[in-house]
């Protein structure tokens, strides 16, 4: 991402990373929204250089953890539930791979 950005490593840690525990994670705005996400075209602005935590969504064990949790993330994420339809054992490797 920082070299999609044309920043340094330190520079864009600075910028947009902050410690969550002994994790790093991406700076979130107020509203609970990543920094990289474009609210007026609901997009991510990185989405060809986007981390694993998110090329993994939506298959998050809490998004799937039950119909009413997925049912939420659709609300929320205007891509889930549409496009391409993964199978069971896709998405349980995603949410294998990436535990939060």
């Amino acid at each position: 991402m920082a070299r999609r950005l044309k920043l340094s490593t330190a520079e864009f840690e600075e910028r947009y990373v902050r410690k969550v525990g002994i994790r790093k994670s991406l700076v979130e705005l107020d509203n609970g929204d990543c920094i990289f996400f474009d609210s007026n075209s609901r997009k991510c602005t990185v989405y060809d250089a986007r981390p694993r935590q998110c090329r993994t969504w939506p298959f998050w064990s809490s998004n799937v953890a039950s119909e009413r949790a997925w049912k939420e993330t659709c609300e929320v994420c205007p891509g889930s539930g549409k496009g391409k339809l993964h199978s069971a054992e896709q998405v349980l490797h995603q949410i294998s791979v990436v535990k939060l």
